[in-house]
């Protein structure tokens, strides 16, 4: 069974609904992007430092060393239970877009999933 995230409690007083096996990667995937590294006391590497970049400058050398570090941070945390195809950052505004495509160890069709996050 897989607690959905972000943890809640129901109307009925119990905690929310179990998320299904898709969801609950989709979940993992998610914190590890925006979980800033040293935020986790017991995992301090845990982590990608994607937000710190949210005011950045956009360039291509940016988007380059941010693939690089995230498609690293999947394969390290996730990698036994994904198979990263691949990595797009993209960056607009004060808006990051990051595009991970993967396939679960499990088994299952490829997926592909774009987490978003803002400066606002």
């Amino acid at each position: 069974m897989n607690l959905d995230f972000p943890f809640a409690i129901g109307a009925d007083g119990r905690t929310r609904a179990a998320a299904d096996d898709a969801k609950h990667l989709r979940d993992m995937i998610a914190l590890l992007l925006f979980t800033q590294p040293g935020e986790r006391v017991m995992r301090p590497d845990f982590g990608t430092g994607l937000l710190q970049y949210v005011f950045g400058p956009n360039r291509p050398e940016l988007a380059a060393t941010l693939q690089a570090t995230i498609q690293g941070a999947l394969m390290q945390w996730l990698g036994d239970l994904i198979e990263v195809a691949s990595v797009r950052v993209d960056s607009a505004d004060a808006a990051l877009h990051v595009t991970v495509v993967y396939t679960p160890r499990a088994g299952g069709a490829e997926r592909s999933e774009t987490f978003s996050r803002s400066s606002t």
